[in-house]
Protein backbone atom coordinates (compact mmCIF):
# COMPACT_ATOMS: atom_id res chain seq x y z
CA UNK A 1 0.00 0.00 0.00
CA UNK A 2 0.87 3.63 -0.77
CA UNK A 3 -1.06 6.37 0.14
CA UNK A 4 -1.18 9.82 1.21
CA UNK A 5 -1.88 10.97 4.33
CA UNK A 6 -2.27 14.62 4.66
CA UNK A 7 -0.93 16.17 8.52
CA UNK A 8 -1.85 19.12 10.32
CA UNK A 9 0.74 20.88 12.61
CA UNK A 10 -0.45 22.57 15.14
CA UNK A 11 1.45 25.48 16.44
CA UNK A 12 3.64 23.39 19.35
CA UNK A 13 4.46 21.40 17.08
CA UNK A 14 6.38 24.09 15.19
CA UNK A 15 9.65 23.09 14.04
CA UNK A 16 9.59 19.38 14.59
CA UNK A 17 9.88 17.41 11.49
CA UNK A 18 6.24 15.15 10.21
CA UNK A 19 6.47 11.71 10.79
CA UNK A 20 8.90 9.65 8.65
CA UNK A 21 10.06 6.29 8.56
CA UNK A 22 13.78 5.90 9.73
CA UNK A 23 14.97 3.33 7.69
CA UNK A 24 14.27 2.37 3.84
CA UNK A 25 11.29 -0.90 4.43
CA UNK A 26 10.73 0.57 7.91
CA UNK A 27 6.91 -0.19 8.83
CA UNK A 28 6.22 2.19 11.46
CA UNK A 29 6.68 6.41 11.27
CA UNK A 30 8.45 7.97 14.38
CA UNK A 31 6.26 9.83 16.26
CA UNK A 32 8.06 12.86 18.05
CA UNK A 33 7.19 14.87 21.26
CA UNK A 34 5.72 17.93 20.77
CA UNK A 35 6.23 19.25 24.17
CA UNK A 36 7.54 22.58 24.84
CA UNK A 37 11.27 22.71 25.07
CA UNK A 38 11.62 24.44 28.34
CA UNK A 39 8.93 22.45 30.13
CA UNK A 40 9.80 18.28 29.61
CA UNK A 41 7.18 15.79 30.40
CA UNK A 42 8.36 13.48 33.21
CA UNK A 43 6.45 9.90 33.85
CA UNK A 44 6.85 8.71 37.69
CA UNK A 45 7.79 5.24 38.19
CA UNK A 46 4.69 2.81 37.49
CA UNK A 47 2.79 6.13 36.00
CA UNK A 48 1.33 7.16 33.12
CA UNK A 49 1.09 9.94 30.90
CA UNK A 50 -0.55 11.88 27.79
CA UNK A 51 2.22 12.87 25.40
CA UNK A 52 0.88 15.34 22.66
CA UNK A 53 2.22 14.80 18.63
CA UNK A 54 1.43 18.12 17.81
CA UNK A 55 -0.37 16.49 14.77
CA UNK A 56 -3.91 15.92 13.34
CA UNK A 57 -4.32 13.38 10.71
CA UNK A 58 -6.50 12.91 8.13
CA UNK A 59 -6.25 9.38 7.13
CA UNK A 60 -7.58 7.45 3.44
CA UNK A 61 -10.79 6.30 3.71
CA UNK A 62 -10.90 2.74 4.38
CA UNK A 63 -7.42 2.77 6.52
CA UNK A 64 -6.98 3.05 10.31
CA UNK A 65 -3.42 4.41 12.22
CA UNK A 66 -2.31 2.29 14.94
CA UNK A 67 0.54 3.54 17.20
CA UNK A 68 2.52 1.44 18.48
CA UNK A 69 5.75 1.17 21.09
CA UNK A 70 9.31 1.76 20.32
CA UNK A 71 11.72 -1.31 21.42
CA UNK A 72 14.54 0.68 22.84
CA UNK A 73 12.47 2.91 25.28
CA UNK A 74 10.48 -0.53 25.99
CA UNK A 75 14.61 -2.23 26.67
CA UNK A 76 16.11 0.21 27.96
CA UNK A 77 13.75 2.50 30.16
CA UNK A 78 10.95 0.29 30.33
CA UNK A 79 8.13 2.67 29.22
CA UNK A 80 5.70 1.38 26.59
CA UNK A 81 2.59 2.40 24.81
CA UNK A 82 -0.09 1.69 27.48
CA UNK A 83 -3.01 1.07 25.15
CA UNK A 84 -0.83 -0.34 22.18
CA UNK A 85 -1.81 -0.45 19.66
CA UNK A 86 -3.76 2.72 20.08
CA UNK A 87 -6.13 2.80 17.62
CA UNK A 88 -7.18 5.96 15.27
CA UNK A 89 -9.96 5.84 13.03
CA UNK A 90 -10.09 7.53 9.45
CA UNK A 91 -12.59 10.46 10.57
CA UNK A 92 -10.87 11.13 13.90
CA UNK A 93 -9.59 14.63 13.52
CA UNK A 94 -8.32 15.70 17.05
CA UNK A 95 -4.82 16.07 18.04
CA UNK A 96 -2.36 12.34 18.07
CA UNK A 97 -1.57 11.82 21.36
CA UNK A 98 0.63 8.97 23.00
CA UNK A 99 -0.10 7.56 26.30
CA UNK A 100 3.49 6.21 27.22
CA UNK A 101 3.64 4.00 30.82
CA UNK A 102 6.70 4.12 32.79
CA UNK A 103 6.90 0.61 33.90
CA UNK A 104 10.36 0.65 35.85
CA UNK A 105 9.65 0.66 39.83
CA UNK A 106 12.07 2.97 41.11
CA UNK A 107 12.97 5.76 37.96
CA UNK A 108 11.45 8.26 36.20
CA UNK A 109 11.37 8.58 33.03
CA UNK A 110 11.47 12.23 31.08
CA UNK A 111 10.19 13.18 27.26
CA UNK A 112 11.80 16.28 25.68
CA UNK A 113 10.57 18.07 22.81
CA UNK A 114 11.20 16.54 19.34
CA UNK A 115 11.81 12.55 21.44
CA UNK A 116 10.87 9.68 19.05
CA UNK A 117 8.19 8.50 21.58
CA UNK A 118 6.11 5.83 19.47
CA UNK A 119 5.41 4.25 16.03
CA UNK A 120 2.53 4.92 13.48
CA UNK A 121 2.01 2.26 11.36
CA UNK A 122 -1.34 3.05 8.69
CA UNK A 123 -3.18 -0.41 8.23
CA UNK A 124 -5.64 -0.81 5.10
CA UNK A 125 -9.35 -2.23 6.52
CA UNK A 126 -11.44 -4.72 5.27
CA UNK A 127 -14.99 -4.94 6.31
CA UNK A 128 -17.35 -7.21 8.08
CA UNK A 129 -20.74 -8.21 8.56
CA UNK A 130 -21.33 -9.78 11.97
CA UNK A 131 -23.65 -12.43 11.31
CA UNK A 132 -25.63 -14.56 14.10
CA UNK A 133 -25.27 -18.55 14.46
CA UNK A 134 -26.48 -20.96 16.35
CA UNK A 135 -23.57 -23.55 15.71
CA UNK A 136 -19.81 -22.62 14.76
CA UNK A 137 -17.65 -25.14 12.80
CA UNK A 138 -15.49 -27.41 15.21
CA UNK A 139 -11.70 -26.70 14.86
CA UNK A 140 -8.56 -28.47 16.32
CA UNK A 141 -8.50 -25.70 18.62
CA UNK A 142 -11.76 -25.50 19.74
CA UNK A 143 -12.53 -23.05 22.67
CA UNK A 144 -8.74 -23.18 24.90
CA UNK A 145 -7.27 -19.62 25.20
CA UNK A 146 -4.40 -17.86 26.56
CA UNK A 147 -1.15 -20.24 25.82
CA UNK A 148 -3.30 -23.52 25.82
CA UNK A 149 -2.29 -24.07 21.88
CA UNK A 150 1.41 -26.15 21.80
CA UNK A 151 0.43 -27.66 25.50
CA UNK A 152 -0.45 -31.42 25.93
Amino acid sequence: MSAVVKVQRLPHAEGLPLPRYETTDAAGLDLLAAVPHDAPVTIEPLRRGLIPTGLILQLPSGTEAQVRPRSGLALRHGVTVLNAPGLIDAPFRGELGVILLNTDRAAEFTVRAGDRVAQLVIVELGSVTPVAAGELDVTARGSGGFGSTGVD
